[in-house]
């Protein structure tokens, strides 16, 4: 992976999906804007809304796309094209079934796990080389329950563990930042 120039949050625009499952990845660019001192603005152009922020020595754009989640794709093509950042330069930041609430992981590459927001960001880029990193929700135990458990806010327990995963990815994000994606998803993975 390249030195990092965008992060992506993935989520849903409005106060009423506001700290849901699947708005993880609003989470921790919120946090990131907020811990710089920061505040997003909508960009038309970019189907979103934008801030810069410095992290690990290196400028990064933060997006918010305000297509929905799966309608992503289109934001983030938007965002590349515009500031002309190569997609091995950019990092998705998604809710994840598959990884217990207070459980995040980096990677780089591979498919979209059926997670609408990488599926359609796979559609329009034709592939899935970027980097991702994934903010564990847990799994409600069977796919007919998936929409309305993503769709939902989490527990106060399993709430209080999102954001703790969320403090730890933040913490290795300056190394992502600075293009040592292999120590950072090292820590990353050592933390639970």
């Amino acid at each position: 992976m390249h030195a990092l120039r965008l992060i992506v949050g993935l989520g849903n625009p409005g106060t009423e999906h506001a700290r849901t499952r699947h708005n993880a990845g609003f989470r921790v660019v919120d946090e990131l804007a907020t811990r710089a001192g920061e505040r997003f603005r909508a960009e038309g152009k970019l189907f979103g809304e934008v801030a810069r922020i410095g992290i690990g020595g290196e400028q990064v754009w933060l997006l918010k796309p305000a297509t929905f989640m799966n309608l992503s794709g289109k934001s983030v093509l938007a965002a590349l094209q515009f500031w002309k950042i190569d997609p091995a330069a950019m990092l998705v930041v998604h809710d994840e079934l598959d990884l217990a609430p207070g459980v995040a992981r980096l990677k780089f590459d591979g498919g979209h796990g059926g997670q609408n927001g990488l599926r359609d960001i796979h559609r329009v880029l034709g592939n899935g080389a970027y980097g991702r990193l994934r903010i564990g929700i847990g799994h409600p135990g069977h796919k007919d329950r998936v929409t309305p458990w993503v769709l939902g806010r989490a527990s106060a327990d399993d709430d209080v563990l999102i954001d703790r995963a969320v403090d730890a990815a933040i913490d290795v994000l300056p190394l992502v930042a600075g293009g040592d994606f292999n120590e950072a998803q090292k820590r990353l993975n050592t933390r639970g």
